[in-house]
C-alpha cells in the first residue's frame, strides 16, 4: 500500500520562509515524477513545481526564483523550500507522486492529504 504524507506548512508573515516535506512509503514501486501543487480558496488546483527522477525541475512562473524543489530518490522524499513568501502563496499545498509498480508495470498517481500555508500581509 502506498502512502503519501506531507509535513510542514503553517502561518508566516510576508517575506518569510517555510519548508514543506513529503514522504512516499510502501514497497514494490519506483517513483518517476514528483511535484507540488496548490489550491487557493475558490481557485483550481495549480502546479507549483515538478521534478523528475533525474532531478529535472520545472517551476510555475509565479514561484521561480523564490521556491526550490528537491528530492531524495533513495528515501522517496520530496521537499519544497519557499522563500520570500507572498500573500498570494496562501493555499493548501499537495504533494504528488507518479510511480510504476515493479511487478505489473502499472503506473498510478498518488496525492498527499494537503497542508495549509498561510501568508499574512
Amino acid at each position: 500500500q502506498v502512502q503519501v504524507l506531507e509535513s510542514g506548512g503553517g502561518l508566516v508573515q510576508a517575506g518569510g520562509s517555510l519548508k514543506l516535506d513529503c514522504a512516499a512509503s510502501g514497497s514494490g514501486f519506483s517513483i518517476d515524477t514528483m511535484g507540488w501543487y496548490r489550491q487557493a480558496p475558490g481557485k483550481q488546483r495549480e502546479v507549483v513545481a515538478t521534478i523528475t527522477s533525474g532531478s529535472t525541475t520545472v517551476y510555475a512562473d509565479s514561484v521561480k526564483g523564490r521556491f526550490t524543489c528537491s528530492r531524495d530518490n533513495a528515501k522517496n522524499t520530496l521537499s519544497l523550500q519557499m522563500n520570500s513568501l507572498k500573500a498570494e502563496d496562501t493555499a493548501v499545498y499537495y504533494c504528488y507522486v507518479h510511480l510504476e509498480f515493479s511487478r505489473s508495470s502499472r503506473r498510478r498517481d498518488y496525492w498527499g492529504q494537503g497542508t495549509q500555508v498561510t501568508v499574512s500581509s
